[in-house]
């Protein structure tokens, strides 16, 4: 697989939080990432329909099984396949620092920092993250 350079990667934020939402943007933004953002799943299929993303990176509250049924509706609604990677991040029953494939093109984590999620939402845009 041949990565495309962070400028022409574009990721997708669907985070409630406004302040977090900016935020994850900014950062990302100057790691040269084009990015979009939405507050809830209606607004992610908007997003999606404007500009396909090739990472959608979720932040939601609910149980672990409602924001990946979230995840799933919002591929759905927006006519992505199983080969868009969504990233399901600060989820509170799995360990800090800790990653997980759920499903298929699924992923969770906790990161402990920004640096930390930086890294791993590269590791699976250049697709070298692997199941332990």
């Amino acid at each position: 697989m041949v990565s495309k350079p962070a400028r022409m990667t574009r990721i997708l934020i669907v985070e409630e939080d406004q302040q977090h939402r900016d935020a994850i943007k900014i950062l990302l933004e100057h790691d040269g990432y084009q990015v979009d953002s939405a507050r809830d799943e209606r607004e992610a299929v908007h997003r999606i329909r404007e500009h396909r993303p090739d990472l959608i990176l979720i932040s939601l509250e609910g149980t672990p099984e409602q924001v990946i049924a979230t995840a799933e509706n919002i591929r759905l609604g927006g006519g992505l396949g199983h080969f868009t990677p969504v990233v399901i991040f600060s989820l509170k029953n799995i360990p800090d620092g800790a990653e997980q494939e759920l499903a298929s093109n699924i992923y969770v984590t906790a990161p402990d920092n920004f640096d930390h999620l930086r890294g791993f939402l590269k590791q699976v845009l250049l697709g070298l993250w692997r199941t332990h």
